[in-house]
């Protein structure tokens, strides 16, 4: 079965760092701290009942892209993402948050 994103473009307020963060619609963690929120099943569906705290362990580079491995602190799921430009990119000063 192939599953197609869903862009859902809201609004939320950082659970970890409390920074508010203007979704675009493809927004899926915090750019100020990295952390994320386990909320989606298939990116954008919002259908996880976990909710808990996406802590970033891992950064990756692909080529000029870079990535950041999410692990989930109460289920110990992990995700990769990409970073974009307005992200507080600092692999050094995150990791040790």
């Amino acid at each position: 079965m192939h599953y197609m994103f869903k862009r859902t473009k809201e609004d939320f307020e950082c659970e970890y760092c409390g920074n508010k963060v203007e979704g675009d619609g493809y927004t899926n963690h915090c750019p100020q701290c990295l952390w994320s929120k386990h909320v989606d099943i298939e990116p954008g569906d919002r259908a996880s009942e976990c909710g808990g705290m996406m802590r970033p362990v891992v950064f990756e580079q692909h080529g000029v892209e870079f990535q950041i491995l999410h692990r989930c602190t109460k289920c110990s799921l992990e995700k990769r993402n990409k970073l974009v430009n307005k992200d507080n990119f600092d692999p050094e000063q995150v990791l040790n948050s």
